[in-house]
Order: C-alpha cells, then structure tokens, then sequence
C-alpha cells in the first residue's frame, strides 16, 4: 500500500493539527451497517420515501418498522477508522468530525468533538411536548405496545400532534444544523481548518456535497473511499479508493 497518494496522505496528516473530517455511510459499512446508495444499499429494498417527513405521520407503525429494521443497530461497534479518528483527536490533529451518519459510532469510539449532521437513531422526541425516548425505550414500546408511536406523558386531543419521531433528518425535515445559525457553525469549522478528509462519503448528496468547497484556498483535501468522487480529480486533492479502516490503520503506523 506503500504507494505515492498514501505517503502524500501521510504528510497531510503529519503537517495538520486542524482536521475537519467529513464522514459518510463508507465508516460505518466497516462495522456491519449497510449504506443507503450503493447496490446493496437499504434504497435497493425500498424507495426512498419511506424515510420522509409525510410518510411517518400517514404510516408511523410501518416507518418504525422500517427504521428499527434497517437504521437501529444497538450491537454495532465502532471499527479501526473510527478508533484512529478518535485517538488524533486526543494527540490534537483531529479538531471535528461532522458525520452524516446517524449511528453514534463516533461517539463509541471515544470521539468528543462531533456534529451529527443527519441527527440520530439513539433518541426520539415527543412532537408536542417534546419528552425524549431512548431508543431502547421505543424498540422496547414498539413490541409492548400498541399505539407505541403515540406519546403517553403530554394530553394533546389531536393524537397526530404527539407523535414520536426519531432525531432523525427526514426527506421533509430540518434538523438543528439546518439553520443558518447551524451552517454557519460549521462553515466556520472548515474555513479555519487546516485539512479537510473525507471519509465513506461519494460527495454527491447536498448540502453536505458542498462542505469542502468551504476550505482555505490552499488547504488540502483527503479523499478515502471505495467509490469516486466529483472531487478526485480537484487541485491540492489526495483521493485514495480502498478501505477506510485498512488505509487509516497504515497511514497512523507511518506517521
């Protein structure tokens, strides 16, 4: 592996005590969950609908079903990329992971400083009285429970209005990073970092697509994953298609 895009990626690492990292599904297929694009991706079983805003309300019996078979994975553990990614931030070259998953493996890894873009899986939220669930608790409703969607702790008449929806973003939604205040806080993260790497993300889905376009004129971009990019081929670019786990482990041995 010892090839020239490996050892410039090692010099980027070896010269940056500001990374801003970008992840996406490729993190955590390394840990036995499916992405949602790819071939054998959950959008190959069902539409992409399902996962929406509309249909949660119209059908929350079959969302949830949907969502605990294929989102909800409590024995998922972080895998080497998320361990590397955890000790440099604790050495002080990692300073932010801004992930599209919604797994918490991050923060299982140890990682302190992370924006869950996309939100999480781990809780859910009460839409009118704003009570949060484990996920735990909800998986544990949904098989006890009849009417387990529907908040038992607020009173509103309107059932509708005390639906329990998971933090997630949903096709539909916004979530607390989608807001100008949000954005901000993290273009801010990018503008003053000193490396951007990419990780498992094909860069194609917006606005998290546009998130490297917000780097220093001169500050470089680590690409690893298995699929091209719209940016391999970008001036000051390293892309590196193999595996995330396998590439960090040797990147962190040579440095």
């Amino acid at each position: 592996m010892a090839d020239q895009k490996l050892m410039d990626a090692v010099e980027i690492i070896k010269a940056s005590n500001n990374i801003v990292v970008l992840t996406g599904a490729g993190i955590s297929t390394e840990s036995g969950i499916k992405d949602f694009r790819s071939r054998t991706g959950i959008y190959q079983e069902a539409p992409e609908y399902i996962l929406s805003l509309g249909y949660f309300f119209d059908e929350p019996r079959r969302f949830y079903q949907f969502a605990l078979e294929n989102l909800y994975h409590p024995d998922a553990k972080p895998n080497k990329g998320h361990e590397i990614l955890a000790k440099w931030e604790s050495e002080g070259r990692v300073s932010q992971i801004i992930t599209q998953n919604i797994d918490g493996l991050h923060q299982k890894a140890g990682s302190q400083n992370v924006i869950e873009f996309h939100g999480t899986m781990n809780t859910a939220t009460c839409q009118n009285c704003g009570e949060t669930y484990t996920a735990e608790q909800m998986f544990h409703r949904y098989k006890t429970v009849e009417d387990f969607y529907v908040c038992s702790r607020c009173n509103t008449k309107n059932e509708r209005d005390r639906y329990i929806k998971p933090d997630v973003v949903l096709f539909g939604d916004a979530g607390e990073w989608f807001t100008q205040q949000g954005f901000q806080t993290i273009l801010g993260f990018l503008g003053s970092a000193d490396c951007i790497l990419v990780l498992g993300s094909s860069l194609k889905v917006v606005p998290f697509a546009s998130f490297p376009q917000y780097r220093g004129g001169d500050v470089p971009l680590l690409i690893i994953n298995l699929e091209k990019t719209p940016y391999d081929n970008e001036e000051n670019t390293v892309s590196i298609h193999d595996s995330i786990g396998k590439t960090l482990k040797e990147i962190d041995r040579l440095l």
